[in-house]
């Protein structure tokens, strides 16, 4: 007997661990295929050695996690043909910039033709950023309760049709109500840069809600040169009908487009969101995680006390101030820049002031030429602002990225106070919209990566929301005040970015190297920070 007892603890001990996506029961599962792992025999494999930011082979892939979440899959996943379809095609989103960049276009060009005054003149502007930041909190909202693709094709297709009917507008009054619906809806495509980054591993995810700025930039260079083409001969209706175009194209293609399996994960719809991870690894050619897809717990979406909870107090602040102070800086420097460009220096705008009181407020001139060809190198200017900022973010980090952006912005303006050459003058002004556009789309590349899923596009909004508020109020400092003292004009915005700069430094969170909150039940930095940063164990 004791014989016996001693040959059974001899034999090895058998292990049984299922594995796979199965969601079977036990009794099913019996005649499954089943992992054997025998303790004391050790099979006889080579070590396999991967090159820094090479794929795991589809045999390795999450070999021994039971359970994997959707941050897991994405950075298994990694990127590929999926994500830049998805570039491409929100891209077409955020060109929306086009019905931005006509404001300047269309205002001189309706002064002379309806003999508008001033003052409706610019009315024409402000309702467009009334209409973002009445909507902007209410398209956030929609987002985290019916989801980023929902909430996205609403607006954009809101301001489809109201962009193409503002060209058949028949009087001013109509004009401009039509052009504040189209505010309303141009306040939702900031949620495309949250669908978007919910889609992008770790590492890539800064770089590429950067260069999906630069179809900002192209959207704009592409309205000047439309508006070269179109405003001579058809006149600006057609500018407005044309100007719709990639919006247009957009809403063709936004069928191909899934809504965020963070978003279904989030909601409780598992099994979607499963598909949808199955159909990115399908495009990518690269293997799922095995296991089963943790669902997480459900949260209350969209529920602006969760912006507001001990985690996230501060940091909501900050950032509505640091929105605030982009919009407010980098559009009264785009107003600036046309009043320094007539005067020829800041010395000489008092002058120059007393000669323009004395004309008659309809007094108005068309867009010639030369006038055109200024507006296309002042919009050249944002694609140095986005490459340098592609270059730091990831190096220094996304608060000090602003942070030093607000910086340079601060100083340029404070040199403006010389009276420096043409020259001198529109090299800085250059640099001062590329520091600040830059910082712009930091505060885009932070603000999706500090706030959960379930308040993601609220976030968002919220700070959208403010840069509208600081957009209307700009032309009372950059035209108003501007008439009385040009000094206190550019104390105004030097002092409003040395603020932001300090509040950038404050915030609490930073971001560089984390992976995107999935609960708003947890600490801050619990979530995984790459699958790279595992232990063996």
């Amino acid at each position: 007997m004791e014989e016996d007892l001693f040959q059974l603890k001899q034999l090895p001990v058998v292990k049984f661990r299922r594995t796979g996506e199965s969601s079977r029961s036990e009794e099913d599962g019996i005649s499954g295929e089943h992992e054997v792992q025998i303790e004391g025999v050790r099979p006889e494999l080579e070590p396999v050695e991967l090159g820094d930011g090479a794929a795991v082979p589809k045999e390795f892939a999450n070999p021994t996690d039971d359970t994997f979440m959707v941050e897991d899959a994405v950075e298994a996943i990694g990127f590929g043909k999926f994500q830049w379809k998805l570039s491409v095609i929100t891209g077409l989103a955020w060109a929306n910039a086009m019905e931005m960049m006509i404001l300047s276009i269309l205002a001189p060009q309706l002064h002379c033709e309806w003999r508008l005054p001033s003052w409706q003149v610019a009315l024409l502007t402000s309702v467009v950023f009334v209409g973002m930041m009445s909507s902007s909190t209410l398209w956030g909202n929609i987002s985290d309760q019916y989801g980023r693709k929902t909430g996205l094709k609403i607006s954009v297709l809101w301001t489809l049709y109201y962009g193409i009917l503002s060209g058949f507008a028949p009087i001013y009054s109509w004009i401009l109500v039509l052009r504040g619906l189209v505010g309303f809806g141009i306040g939702g495509v900031p949620q495309s840069v949250t669908l978007y980054a919910e889609f992008l591993p770790m590492k890539a995810r800064a770089k590429c809600i950067l260069l999906i700025e630069v179809f900002w930039a192209l959207g704009t260079v592409f309205e000047v040169l439309l508006a070269v083409v179109v405003m001579p001969t058809l006149g600006w209706r057609w500018l407005l009908i044309l100007s719709a175009l990639p919006l247009l194209l957009f809403a063709g293609l936004c069928f191909w487009l899934p809504e965020s399996a963070r978003y279904d994960v989030l909601s409780g719809n598992q099994e979607k969101a499963l598909a949808t991870l199955k159909r990115i690894a399908t495009e990518n050619g690269a293997p799922m995680p095995l296991g089963k897809l943790v669902v997480s717990r459900q949260e209350d979406r969209g529920k602006m006390r969760d912006l507001f909870t001990a985690h996230f107090r501060w940091t909501t602040l900050l950032l509505w101030f640091i929105w605030f102070s982009n919009a407010f800086s980098y559009y009264g420097l785009v107003l600036l820049t046309t009043e320094l460009f007539q005067a020829g220096d800041v010395c000489s705008i008092s002058s120059r002031r007393q000669e323009v009181k004395a004309k008659c407020s309809l007094t108005c001139e068309y867009l010639t030429e030369e006038d055109y060809t200024d507006l296309l190198w002042t919009t050249l200017s944002e694609f140095p602002g986005v490459l340098v900022t592609l270059w730091i973010i990831d190096r220094i980090g996304r608060k000090k990225t602003m942070a030093l952006s607000f910086l340079v912005f601060s100083f340029c303006s404070l040199l403006l106070f010389l009276c420096v050459g043409r020259n001198v003058l529109t090299v800085l002004l250059f640099i001062a919209r590329a520091f600040i556009s830059g910082g712009f789309q930091a505060a885009y590349v932070y603000t999706p990566e500090v706030y959960p899923t379930a308040t993601r596009a609220l976030g968002l909004g919220t700070c959208s929301g403010m840069a509208r508020v600081g957009a209307l109020i700009t032309p009372f400092i950059a035209q108003v005040m501007l008439e009385s003292s040009v000094y206190l004009t550019l104390l105004v915005y030097s002092g409003c970015c040395l603020l932001a700069a300090l509040a950038s430094c404050f915030l609490p969170i930073e971001t560089k190297g984390r992976g995107l909150q999935e609960s708003s039940h947890k600490e801050w930095g619990q979530e995984m920070v790459g699958r790279g940063s595992h232990s063996p164990g």
